[in-house]
């Protein structure tokens, strides 16, 4: 179920701008993406499971090992249908910069890239310049155009989507290692990308109005 926020002008303005990128036609000099991140907890095994036999389910030890956490940045290009996750060991403002370069070089003629995201504080174009000497942080944030979601309103990033079915096809349950996590994520990429499947995105600026008026503020004749 959605968090309803306060009324907010800001609120709704943040929100019809991601809804009206996304009512865009898909624009090949200008993609858009859908930028998330996540944590993923690495816990190995203390003894070997015990295999399912006929009338026995399969068998394991509530004890477990930690492996520490590693951070998932997703990337989808929805209209395209396509993915990328890359796996770094923390989530700061120098991981994010890495990760909008990383964007910017998958595109590298276009005329910009237009990025949905939440808005953290890590999720800034300063971030670049923490990461980058002046000149190439600037340059890598001339291709990117920002594009953030409203507070409590992540329901709008449609990475959110991407990330759900990487939970269900291949993050459900324990994941030893850095290793382990690395090679499912890559087959579970492998397999959507090559369906190359749009996300049908349907929730419009009207439907906003209309399903979620009590978000708008009240406006004086």
């Amino acid at each position: 179920m959605w968090c309803i926020p306060e009324v907010s002008a800001e609120y709704v303005a943040a929100m019809e701008d991601v809804l009206d990128l996304y009512e865009e036609p898909y624009d090949e000099k200008r993609p858009m993406v859908c930028f998330d991140e996540s944590p993923k907890q690495l816990i190995a095994e203390v003894r070997s499971r015990i295999p399912a036999s006929p009338g026995r389910p399969e068998c394991f030890d509530v004890e477990y090992k930690r492996n520490g956490v590693r951070d998932l940045m997703m990337i989808s290009e929805p209209k395209l249908g396509l993915r990328k996750v890359l796996v770094t060991e923390r989530r700061t403002k120098i991981e994010f910069a890495q990760t909008m370069k990383h964007v910017v070089d998958m595109y590298p003629d276009v005329e910009v890239i237009r990025v949905v995201l939440d808005n953290l504080n890590t999720h800034k174009a300063a971030s670049l310049y923490e990461a980058f000497p002046p000149e190439q942080a600037r340059a890598i944030a001339r291709k990117l155009e920002f594009h953030y979601t409203p507070k409590h309103g992540s329901w709008l990033n449609m990475a959110e989507m991407e990330f759900s079915v990487l939970s269900r096809t291949c993050l459900a349950g324990r994941v030893p290692d850095e290793q382990t996590l690395r090679r499912r994520i890559l087959a579970s990429v492998a397999e959507r990308n090559a369906k190359q499947q749009p996300i049908n995105w349907r929730f419009t600026i009207r439907d906003a109005r209309s399903k979620l008026h009590r978000l708008y503020p009240s406006t004086s004749a």
